[in-house]
């Protein structure tokens, strides 16, 4: 298995370059379906219906499917959070946060490209500097999610439970009825990144060639060779990078 810097030619001359490990692939897609299951049976629980042939204690169902999802995705998002620190570079929080002059001028550059202020992108390896910062934003939402959620569950929960622990929380952030409206909000605004983050990855992979929608199965982009280059250089990654690695 190859490392970002590790390379192979391609018949259209382009570099095959190993960026998302299985650890980042397995957790997106996690936390992925969670969020669809987890909107599923979040809004039958907020808009419950009864028809004919609805099956008999559906909304216990409902509640331990969330239940299970719910807990998929706090360990999801938990163990990315880890793997920012314990990851490869692509992995790491400096992709996210900008904490260098190289990744504030690529998210400036990014930005004026995105904004139609400028013709002229930045290559880049990972993620841009743009999208790191978006994603930051998202997980600030995942943070909300998850504290609402154990509020609302910590409050109904059996004393012998141990998300009895969380019982507590629901009056330091507002109550219960704040609780629900914000995790309930918190929903559409994922469900609305979700749907702008399919078709945002659609739209790059089809212009830019670069396989952005299949990174996410093989793991793989393919860049021109001037490509590469000029996102070692603009995520700083050369010196992580050996001269040597090119095979």
């Amino acid at each position: 298995m190859t490392t970002a810097g590790a390379v192979a030619h391609t018949a259209e001359e382009r570099i095959r370059v190993y960026v998302w490990d299985a650890p980042v692939r397995t957790m997106h897609w996690l936390i992925a379906g969670a969020i669809i299951v987890l909107s599923v049976t979040g809004l039958y629980l907020a808009h419950p219906f009864r028809g004919w042939g609805t099956p008999p204690f559906l909304m216990g169902w409902m509640k331990v499917v969330h239940f299970y999802a719910a807990m998929v995705f706090v360990v999801s998002v938990l163990a990315r959070v880890a793997w920012m620190f314990l990851g490869p570079p692509q992995a790491s929080w400096r992709e996210f946060i900008p904490t260098t002059r190289r990744r504030w001028r690529s998210f400036f550059k990014t930005l004026r490209y995105y904004t139609f202020l400028s013709v002229d992108n930045i290559a880049t390896v990972g993620h841009n500097a743009v999208a790191g910062v978006a994603y930051t934003g998202v997980f600030a939402l995942y943070a909300v999610m998850i504290v609402t959620g154990l509020a609302l569950y910590g409050a109904n929960a059996n004393v012998a439970s141990p998300m009895y622990l969380f019982h507590g929380l629901a009056p330091h952030i507002g109550g219960l009825q704040t609780s629900r409206f914000v995790h309930h909000l918190v929903m559409w605004l994922l469900l609305g990144f979700f749907i702008h983050h399919v078709y945002s990855a659609l739209l790059t992979s089809k212009l830019e060639r670069t396989g952005e929608l299949d990174s996410m199965f093989s793991g793989n982009k393919f860049l021109l060779p001037d490509e590469f280059e000029s996102a070692l250089d603009n995520e700083g990654l050369r010196r992580r990078a050996p001269a040597n690695a090119r095979r």
